[in-house]
């Protein structure tokens, strides 16, 4: 393993975030190559956290873009801001300056609201980190505009002119393979792919981020999780329904899971009734 991706791997787990080599290896190309990065998988595997991670590794600032169907280029890049344009105006009826000067004025960056795009790329301390979470649930329209911006990070403003990124952004686009992608989009990012972790990593993960459970709980909590995973289910627990369970039994002084606390937990990682009541089921089987 290269020294510099040793560092990013080092820098992420200071920052509680048990990794590997490759996303370390990704995250490093991604930066030296300035290239956005890509990240599929399941939901709940930790996608989002590693933009978060990285944003606190590099003592930067984390800009995030949530998609969503319908999100178009004005709620993404900017908008005017349309009540204090309209004050402006009222303010300046009886002003002697000339009506040209008035329409610069109140179409200034003074009246723009900077949406997490043109944030990103405004950005003048230091490169941020810009997360654009879930981009399989935008349009394909939005996704088309969405390749203008990361090919060149400059932004276009009729009433301002062209604005053109202090520091390139270090991009994160996390999928969760809701529907396809396009080609033109995969073919701009470098790539990588997120599972559900083995029973060790998530053992690992568990004992990162919830330090008070025995090593006994965490054990019962990981393989319960992990055979669950094997099961046909509306919604498979990710990590982050790992945790959150893993924390409450903390919480309630649990020592072991047994029939009465997963009872009495179950809704911290199933959240479905059909789910709730298969586990049980198979539960009883395997401890009957």
């Amino acid at each position: 393993m290269r020294a510099e991706v040793q560092q990013i791997k080092r820098l992420l787990e200071e920052q509680v975030y048990v990794t590997d080599a490759a996303v370390a290896t990704a995250l490093y190309l991604s930066m030296t190559l300035g290239k956005p990065l890509l990240v599929e998988g399941p939901a709940g595997v930790g996608k989002t956290e590693i933009a978060k991670v990285l944003a606190q590794a590099l003592n930067t600032k984390l800009i995030r873009l949530q998609c969503y169907e319908g999100l178009d280029a004005t709620t993404s890049l900017y908008e005017w801001n349309y009540p204090r344009q309209l004050l402006h105006i009222k303010l300046e009826e009886s002003s002697p300056i000339p009506e040209a000067e008035k329409e610069a004025t109140i179409f200034s960056e003074a009246f723009l609201l900077k949406r997490p795009l043109l944030q990103a790329i405004t950005e003048q301390e230091r490169a941020p980190v810009l997360l654009i979470d879930e981009i399989d649930r935008s349009d394909e329209e939005f996704e088309a505009f969405l390749l203008e911006v990361l090919s060149d990070f400059q932004v276009t403003i009729p009433e301002i002119g062209t604005i053109t990124a202090t520091h390139r952004p270090h991009v994160i686009l996390t999928s969760n393979r809701s529907r396809d992608l396009s080609d033109a989009l995969r073919r701009r990012c470098l790539y990588h792919w997120i599972d559900y972790p083995s029973l060790e990593k998530e053992l690992a993960i568990v004992h990162a981020r919830v330090p008070a459970i025995s090593e006994i709980l965490s054990r019962d909590v990981t393989k319960i999780i992990q055979r669950t995973r094997t099961m046909s289910l509306s919604k498979v627990p990710g990590v982050a329904e790992t945790l959150d369970w893993a924390t409450a039994l903390v919480a309630l002084n649990a020592t072991q899971v047994d029939r009465e606390v997963l009872d009495e937990t179950i809704g911290c990682f199933l959240k479905d009734d059909a789910d709730i009541a298969a586990f049980k089921a198979q539960f009883d089987s395997n401890h009957g």
